[in-house]
């Protein structure tokens, strides 16, 4: 408890790791999940996609989560192992994604960030600001 007259620290934040994988067999698109769970996908060429520092004061949110990019195996699909956390994979259009509202907020501000994954530039983080707050 804090004492009177003593600013409370606001929690640290998480810190997680996520990665935005792509198919030759999937032109254009990003594998999506709903939920968390592993993919049990080898991938291949994984580098440096981004970081975001996502924070949600009402949800009392905060994490900062760096994001790869990987390629998946010529002709691998993605497996739910998980099914009890997970309702599954899909290749999703990067240009067709789901509201902003409904993605994992460390995708949402990669995506609010400008990020392209189908190419090498960095450019999504020129000028940015390194924090999202999100409602």
């Amino acid at each position: 408890a804090a004492v009177m007259g003593e600013a409370t620290q606001p929690p640290r934040p998480g810190i997680g790791v996520g990665v935005v994988v792509t198919s030759p067999a999937h032109p254009n698109c990003v594998l999506l999940g709903k939920r968390k769970g592993p993919a049990a996908l080898r991938l291949r060429n994984v580098r440096f996609a981004s970081a975001v520092n996502s924070v949600c004061a009402a949800a009392r949110y905060h994490y900062v989560t760096v994001l790869m990019k990987g390629e998946a195996e010529p002709e691998a699909e993605p497996r739910n192992r998980e099914p009890e956390k997970n309702e599954g994979w899909e290749w999703v259009k990067w240009d067709e994604f789901p509201p902003a509202d409904q993605l994992f907020w460390a995708l949402r501000c990669l995506r609010e960030q400008g990020y392209n994954p189908f190419t090498e530039e960095l450019d999504h983080l020129k000028g940015y600001t390194g924090s999202h707050q999100l409602a």
